[in-house]
């Protein structure tokens, strides 16, 4: 309940900061939209990103005083103070204006038939997301199941909300890799776990947040596509090419199934995901990313607020009667082309924006680069500029906070995955994963004739570019996201070529139907795969009524350090406790020197020499170490009598499988 009470309170003072700065002025009445969901997804966004961000800071400072639930305070003191702030609020504008409302919110549906419309279309997607996000992660019975598509990245997210719920993660360490700093974006997982601390199973926790924050997104994409498109059909459309990915996947592998004769056979009893480029089979490319990276929606929320405010400015810009390369210099050289328009409005964007780039730093850096190229053909430069300053700034000042060292290791990395690197190779690559998406998108280019919408769909490319030449981290697959941030606004110009082409003639509407074919059979069939792979029997189960969860939870505080076999998602990482070395594949990928550890851990593990032992776990500060029946680390054989004469065993499970050496 209390859970619940937080969320709401959270959206409350949402809708005043999003009230203030996120409700568009949009003049254009053959695309005026219901601002009635601008402000309700606005009211989402920024209240859990200011609630959350006052509730981590006063926690970690309750936690920095000596408290050992240092959650009790923060709550306490956000919850209380935002319960104030609007009692005084409501109670002021109701003796001015005889109602809680302000003006503008009394005035948020302009199309009342469009709106009821728009309402089946949320409660089509909010039953659709609920349904989904439950099928793969859920508890029944005291035990926690995650599917196989998305269970390894619920693994990191896990533990981390476990550190939060159970312990006292201040300041924050990576639980698969602790007793350094956190150089992944964990805001979302610290927001889950305080609802779970507040009382909401999480289960619940995890996915009512989830569904919330993609419902929210999905309802600002089809609002930006409407004001962009002009048109419901379109703007649906957009929701439907975001679910379904385009690509030549499908063709090649019926082509290739049908040569086999084995077509039908592998269609009833394929359990995978298809792919015939790098790592497409990991399902990198399709819904499952919205399944498994959850906080990836609420970055974008946030970006696409910043988006739907700053299309003001583009409006401005495009509206100027010159033509060709006189109004391209005029973006440049005229005092228009520079002159703030609202400087508190982006400010409070950039802030907002980098605000969230613990939340989802990937969504931040693609949002200012769609804002880079809005900048290049707006009005009011400066204002952009302020932005993306401000973001940089915030953005930064957690990095310091947070992170030991640089946050990133920024190098040029021409291709992404393409194998092939030349032009041609990585031009053949984008044909692959993509189909016509991307490159046909040049087409659309030509044929629209909006200015505006022209520098919409050139400006919204500038993440896939970005992937496709510049590496962040020590694994280039993480740039995945940049190209689907791209494709999620994209997608908003294929519905609109849809549209156009269904209402003419019975030869293009037929035209219209094997385009919406091609740019979706290889992610329904996805979809497919999504279903069936993380169905009966192909989930994996965790016991979170475990004595070995309890124990670990109640005797090692963050300040501890356990060395563990390379546990993925299991009783010991749902403690929340801090291990020398979980699977090191999310580590690695998030910039840590997990070769190092590794090879110490195979040390401790396999060693014959006490002292040994005892000075490398003396100099690694490990506090614990548990030891599996039967466990190898990295294929090396592992063996306890060592460990045992050195240290103290302190636990030992009732089965006898595992037991816990304190040192």
């Amino acid at each position: 309940m209390l859970g619940i009470i937080y969320c709401l309170l959270a959206i409350l003072i949402g809708k005043e900061v999003a009230g203030m700065f996120f409700v568009s002025g949009n003049r254009n009445k053959s695309t005026r939209t219901n601002q009635f969901w601008i402000l309700a997804s606005g009211a989402l966004g920024t209240g859990l990103l200011i609630f959350g961000w006052i509730t981590y800071m006063i926690s970690w400072a309750a936690s920095a005083l000596g408290a050992e639930k240092p959650l009790i305070y923060g709550n306490l003191a956000v919850m209380a103070g935002a319960a104030v702030f609007l009692a005084l609020l409501y109670g002021r504008r109701y003796r001015k204006e005889n109602s809680i409302l302000s003006e503008y919110e009394q005035a948020l549906i302009h199309d009342k038939k469009q709106f009821r419309k728009e309402l089946i279309l949320l409660v089509i997607l909010a039953v659709f997301l609920t349904w989904i996000m439950f099928y793969v992660f859920y508890i029944k019975d005291g035990v926690l199941y995650s599917g196989y598509t998305v269970y390894g990245d619920y693994a990191p997210h896990t533990a981390m909300m476990r550190s939060f719920s159970l312990g006292n993660n201040f300041p924050t360490q990576y639980p698969h890799f602790g007793g350094q700093d956190v150089k992944y974006h964990f805001m979302f997982q610290f927001l889950v776990g305080n609802l779970e601390f507040l009382g909401l199973r999480l289960d619940f926790a995890y996915n009512i947040v989830s569904i919330l924050a993609l419902l929210a997104f999905l309802m600002m994409l089809y609002n930006l596509a409407l004001r962009i498109t002009g048109s419901f059909a379109a703007s649906v459309m957009t929701i439907v090419f975001f679910f379904f990915r385009s690509a030549l996947t499908f063709f090649h592998f019926v082509l290739e199934h049908l040569q086999a004769g084995d077509l039908m056979e592998t269609f009833r009893n394929n359990m995978n995901f298809i792919g015939y480029t790098p790592n497409e089979n990991w399902g990198l490319w399709n819904f499952n990313v919205y399944l498994n990276q959850r906080h990836l929606a609420f970055g974008l929320l946030i970006v696409t607020l910043a988006l739907w405010m700053f299309l003001d400015w583009v409006d401005a810009g495009c509206a100027h009667e010159e033509k060709g390369w006189n109004w391209l210099t005029g973006r440049i050289f005229s005092r228009e082309a520079w002159k703030s328009r609202n400087l508190e409005n982006a400010l409070m964007a950039g802030m907002m924006l980098g605000l969230t780039s613990f939340w989802n730093g990937a969504a931040v850096i693609g949002g200012l680069l769609i804002l880079f190229g809005f900048a290049a053909f707006s009005d009011g430069k400066l204002d952009y500029l302020v932005t993306a300053i401000a973001a940089v700034v915030f953005a930064e000042l957690q990095a310091k906070v947070f992170i030991w060292g640089d946050a990133v290791s920024t190098s040029f990395y021409w291709g992404f995955l393409a194998e092939d690197k030349s032009l041609h190779g990585v031009l053949w690559f984008l044909l692959q994963m993509s189909g016509v998406f991307f490159l046909g998108a040049l087409v659309l280019l030509y044929f629209l004739k909006d200015r505006r919408q022209r520098v919409l769909l050139t400006s919204f490319p500038f993440p896939l570019i970005f992937a496709f030449c510049i590496s962040l981290t020590p694994d280039i697959a993480v740039n995945q996201k940049y190209i689907m941030i791209s494709y999620a606004f994209v997608a908003m110009f294929w519905g609109w070529a849809f549209v156009k082409l269904f209402q003419k003639g019975i030869w293009r509407k037929l035209a219209a139907v094997v385009l919406a074919i091609c740019l979706t059979i290889t992610g329904i069939y996805d979809f497919v795969i999504i279903v069936r792979d993380n169905g009966p029997g192909r989930r994996v189960s965790v016991n979170l009524n475990s004595a070995l969860t309890d124990w670990l939870a109640e005797n090692l505080t963050s300040e501890d350090l356990i060395l563990t076999p390379e546990y993925s998602i299991n009783e010991v990482t749902m403690a929340g406790v801090m291990m020398y070395m979980g699977w090191p594949y999310y580590a690695w990928s998030a910039g840590y020197d997990t070769y190092r550890r590794a090879d110490i851990a195979k040390t401790i593990y396999s060693s014959t020499d006490e002292n040994t032992v005892k000075k490398l776990v003396k100099q690694e500060k490990i506090t614990y170490i548990l030891f599996e029946d039967g466990m190898t680390f990295e294929e090396t054989e592992c063996r306890e009598d060592t460990i045992a004469e050195a240290f103290r065993l302190v636990y030992q499970l009732e089965d006898g499988r595992i037991r816990i050496y304190e040192t």
